[in-house]
C-alpha cells in the first residue's frame, strides 16, 4: 500500500509539473477537468502569496517613504482683529450752491467778463447790461437830491431859530425825502444792470454772448457751481435710527470715479418718510475731493456693528455639511511639513467684505486650512504647500 501511495504521489507531482508547463489556454482546450482544477488551485495559491507580499511591501513603503504624497493645503494662523460691519445704502452727490444765473434787467449784454472754467469770488462782476439811459436819469436825480438837501438844511436851521413858518420846513423835508427815495430806487434799478456772483465758485457753463438781448427769467447767462460745500444725501431705513447720529463715521464709495473716502454724518433727518419708512441723512464731502461732482451716484457705508478682538476668517473657507452646519478644517502639525486635518463646527456672526466673524469653533493661534480645505476629510494627513 505504501508503494502504491508513493507511486500515486509521484504521478500527481509529474502531472502538476506538466500542467504548470502548459498555458491556461492549452489546459482549457484539453478539456481535462482535473487539469483545469489543478491549474486553478495553483494560480489561486500564487495569487494569495503575491497579495500577501504586496501588502507587506506597501506597509514598508508607508513606513519608509519620506516623500509620501499627502494632500497639499495652504494655511493661515487665526488672529483676533477689529471687525466692522457696514450696511451699504445708495446716495446722491448734491450741493446747494449749484445755480443758473438769470439777468434781473432787460437789455443788451454790453460785457461778458468771465468764461467757462473761471473761478470767481462772491460779489465779482460777471456781466453788464445796457442801462437804457438810467445812468443819466440817476445823475439828474442826484443833482435834484443835492439841491433838496441844501434847501431842507437851511429851512431846518431857520425853523430851529424860530424864523419862517412850519409849513415851509415840512415842505422842504418832504421834498428832500421824496427825491432821496427816487434816487435809491433808481440806484437799485441800475444795480440790476450789473450781474454779480452770488457766491464763490466756478463758471461751469456760459449760455449767452455779448450783444445778445436778455430778459429776466428767460435768458440764461451762466451756471455757477461751488464744489467746496458738497454733500451726499441718502435714505436710511428706520430700523437704523438708533444706531446713527450726527458725527457717526461713514465710508463713501463713488464707482464712477473710483473714489473712496471717510467722512461723518453732518445731519440726521427728523422726518420718517411714510412711503418707504426711511429718514434722510447728509454726509459732508471733503473739499479736496476734486473728482466728486454734483449728481454722481455714491454708496454710503454705515458702520452698524463693531467688535474688538474678533476672530474673522475668509468666507470661502467655510463649507456646509449634510446637517446644514458651517464647517472648516484646522491643521494639527505632526512634522515640520505635514499634519492632520481636524473638522470644526463653526458658529458664525456677520459677514462683510468676504470676511466672516467666528463666534465659536476656532481659537486664536490655531492653524486654519484655507486652500485645499474642500479636498480633505476628518483625520486625513495633509502637507503644507511650499
Amino acid at each position: 500500500m505504501k508503494k502504491i501511495s508513493l507511486v500515486m504521489f509521484s504521478l500527481l507531482a509529474l502531472s502538476s509539473c506538466g500542467n504548470s508547463e502548459k498555458s491556461v489556454e492549452e489546459i482549457i482546450e484539453g478539456e481535462n477537468i482535473s487539469e483545469i482544477r489543478a491549474k486553478k488551485a495553483e494560480l489561486s495559491a500564487q495569487q494569495s502569496e503575491l497579495s500577501s507580499k504586496i501588502a507587506n511591501l506597501d506597509a514598508a513603503i508607508q513606513r519608509l517613504d519620506k516623500n509620501k504624497q499627502f494632500t497639499l493645503v495652504e494655511t493661515m494662523v487665526v488672529k483676533d482683529t477689529l471687525f466692522k460691519h457696514y450696511v451699504e445704502i445708495p446716495g446722491d452727490v448734491e450741493t446747494d450752491e449749484n445755480i443758473t444765473i438769470y439777468p434781473e434787467f432787460s437789455g443788451v449784454l454790453t460785457q461778458m467778463l468771465v468764461n467757462e472754467g473761471d473761478r470767481v469770488q462772491k460779489g465779482q462782476v460777471l456781466a453788464r447790461i445796457d442801462d437804457g439811459g438810467l445812468g443819466s436819469q440817476l445823475a439828474q436825480l442826484e443833482t435834484q437830491e443835492a439841491l433838496a438837501k441844501t434847501t431842507f438844511e437851511r429851512k431846518k436851521r431857520l425853523w430851529e431859530q424860530n424864523i419862517g413858518s412850519e409849513i415851509q420846513y415840512l415842505e422842504a423835508k418832504a421834498n428832500f425825502e421824496a427825491v432821496q427815495n427816487s434816487v435809491n430806487q433808481l440806484q437799485a434799478q441800475l444795480a440790476k444792470t450789473v450781474v454779480r456772483a452770488p457766491f464763490s465758485g466756478v463758471i461751469d457753463e456760459k449760455f449767452s454772448e455779448k450783444g445778445e438781448v436778455v430778459a429776466p427769467g428767460q435768458s440764461r447767462l451762466f451756471r455757477l457751481i461751488n464744489l467746496s460745500n458738497m454733500y451726499i444725501t441718502a435714505a436710511v431705513p428706520e430700523s437704523y435710527l438708533g444706531k446713527i447720529q450726527k458725527g457717526t463715521d461713514v465710508m463713501i464709495e463713488i464707482a464712477a470715479t473710483g473714489t473712496e473716502f471717510k467722512s461723518k454724518i453732518a445731519q440726521v433727518g427728523n422726518f420718517i418718510n411714510p412711503n418707504n419708512r426711511t429718514f434722510e441723512i447728509k454726509v459732508a464731502v471733503p473739499a479736496d475731493k476734486e473728482q466728486v461732482k454734483p449728481n454722481l451716484i455714491a454708496t454710503v457705508k454705515l458702520n452698524d456693528y463693531s467688535a474688538e478682538n474678533a476672530i474673522t476668517i475668509p468666507e470661502s473657507v467655510i463649507q456646509k455639511n449634510a446637517a446644514g452646519e458651517n464647517v472648516a478644517y484646522v491643521y494639527n502639525p505632526t512634522t515640520d511639513s505635514t499634519g492632520v486635518a481636524e473638522k470644526r463646527i463653526l458658529e458664525t456672526g456677520l459677514i462683510y467684505n468676504e470676511k466672516v466673524e467666528i463666534l465659536s469653533g476656532v481659537k486664536t493661534g490655531e492653524i486654519l486650512i484655507t486652500e485645499g480645505a474642500k479636498n480633505v476629510q476628518e483625520g486625513e494627513k495633509v502637507s503644507i504647500k511650499d
